[in-house]
């Protein structure tokens, strides 16, 4: 294949069509009466571009003052994306999103489901290349109704309430490249939403009052975090939220992966959490069905993270169905992992640190360790822990039933390495189990209080084993310092 490069005046025409075509937009946008100096109000002149079916409405550099909302009303303007060059900026001066896309689908993300006017008018409006401020204590960036392949990109949306606002009904959703911060409120709300196939990219989420990426309710499934850098959203003086609050109270939530984000910060607001799934809902077909008042949600993967610096950094309740694998967690000043009410937990190889870069802090006085409370039918796997302070052991099962633990290693830590307080029908095999410092406790590395049926077999411990042998399968431990 031959490449000839291109001629300076084949390079000029395609230079001067650019600009021309860049002008020709511009003076389209004010031929509307929109002025973009920042004091003017161009909520109506927008709104009038925005009616006229322009398909792309252009903004080129300015300060672009709203007081009411831009609706983008699809089935009625047709296709539309909102762009720039990352020049332009929006102030929302009023109460409200900057901008609200409408559509009318009701159905689910099967092509069978579509109407004809959808795919004729209003699919994948988008916005790029735009800065969103909020200038009014309930302004709010961009929200979506009814909305099928809304895609947000390379958008900067701060100062404002909530970031992105996804409402009532959504299919297809894509966030990617974009810089959510400093909001009062959430960074990506999904408020009671119908909202299935969403993904969030590469994107910056940091410094949102309210939570970074929360799902409140509704009905959600399918939707994907990824290779974000998630953090600080949260707030010493805001009821407790986390950088990733999954909530299925009055809905469902589920079918999500969590992969590959740098998620971590605050630990001094109340409670804060880096992931925290709260998993009772309720799915009115679900409990029709099963004549059961609330459900387990999960569904989850929790993969290839790093999270650090929060009151706790990975809080499941009344969940079922999570994967935790391949994460490295620190610096969890209450928890690095809780676990309550739960069923059907999997977790594998993380890696649960007490750096002591982070140590180096005297202020920094954080316990880390993983505890399960009330749970069943779970497995962990090649668990490393390390570290654990002030608190009653390393790795806690409280009231516990059929776990398999499993070539773990905790190493290093105050208490009981494991403690196991009223399991049943459990086992602990193969694991490792050893505080080798100079200032080491007495403390057993394996405890076991109340409880019954349980098999404790093959591990390698330096404090040995405290448990009642006739009421548990205690063999083959190696039990020398």
């Amino acid at each position: 294949m031959n490449f000839h490069p291109v001629s300076r005046s084949t390079l000029t025409v395609l230079l001067a069509f650019t600009f021309a075509f860049v002008a020709a937009a511009e003076e389209e946008l004010r031929s509307f009466g929109v002025v973009g100096d920042g004091k003017v109000d161009d909520s109506a002149a927008i709104q009038k571009a925005v009616d006229s079916s322009p398909g792309a409405v252009r903004f080129s550099k300015g300060v672009y003052r709203l007081t009411k909302t831009v609706v983008i009303d699809l089935d009625k303007v047709g296709f539309t994306s909102l762009v720039g060059d990352g020049t332009a900026r929006i102030v929302m001066a009023g109460p409200g999103p900057a901008f609200k896309f409408i559509g009318t689908h009701e159905g689910s993300a099967d092509p069978h489901q579509f109407k004809p006017n959808v795919w004729e008018r209003q699919r994948s409006p988008m916005v790029d290349g735009l800065e969103i401020v909020g200038a009014h204590p309930e302004a709010d960036g961009i929200e979506a109704a009814g909305t099928m392949q809304l895609t947000v990109t390379r958008t900067v949306i701060r100062e404002a309430r909530h970031g992105i606002h996804l409402s009532v009904r959504n299919r297809n959703v894509l966030i990617a490249d974009c810089h959510i911060y400093h909001n009062r409120g959430i960074g990506v709300f999904y408020d009671n939403v119908n909202l299935h196939q969403s993904n969030i990219s590469g994107s910056h989420i940091s410094y949102n009052a309210g939570g970074g990426v929360v799902s409140r309710g509704g009905n959600v499934r399918n939707l994907h975090i990824g290779t974000c850098d998630i953090e600080s959203n949260m707030a010493t003086n805001t009821p407790p939220t986390a950088n990733v609050l999954l909530d299925s109270a009055g809905g469902s939530i589920g079918e999500v992966a969590i992969t590959g984000c740098t998620i971590q910060h605050n630990n001094p607001s109340p409670d804060s959490a880096n992931i925290r799934i709260l998993g009772a809902g309720t799915e009115p077909t679900f409990t029709r069905r099963t004549g059961e008042t609330s459900t387990q949600e999960g569904h989850v993967t929790i993969t290839g993270n790093v999270l650090s610096d929060v009151q706790v950094n990975i809080h499941l309740k009344n969940a079922r169905g999570v994967t935790i694998t391949g994460n490295t967690l620190w610096e969890g000043y209450a928890h690095d992992l809780l676990i309550e009410s739960c069923n059907n937990i999997i977790v594998g190889p993380n890696n649960f640190d007490r750096n002591p870069r982070y140590g180096a802090y005297p202020q920094r006085d954080s316990k880390l360790g993983v505890v399960f409370r009330d749970s069943r039918d779970c497995t962990l796997t090649g668990v490393q822990i390390f570290g654990v302070r002030g608190r009653p052991a390393a790795l806690h099962l409280e009231r516990c039933d059929r776990f398999n633990i499993a070539g773990c290693t905790i190493l290093d830590s105050d208490g009981v390495g494991l403690l196991l307080d009223e399991i049943t029908r459990s086992r602990v095999s193969g694991c490792m189990i050893r505080d080798d410092r100079k200032e080491r406790n007495a403390a057993p590395s394996i405890r076991v209080t109340g409880g019954k049926g349980n098999w404790i077999s093959g591990n390698w411990l330096a404090n040995g084993i405290e448990a009642d042998t006739k009421s548990n399968r205690v063999e083959g431990n190696h039990e020398k310092p």
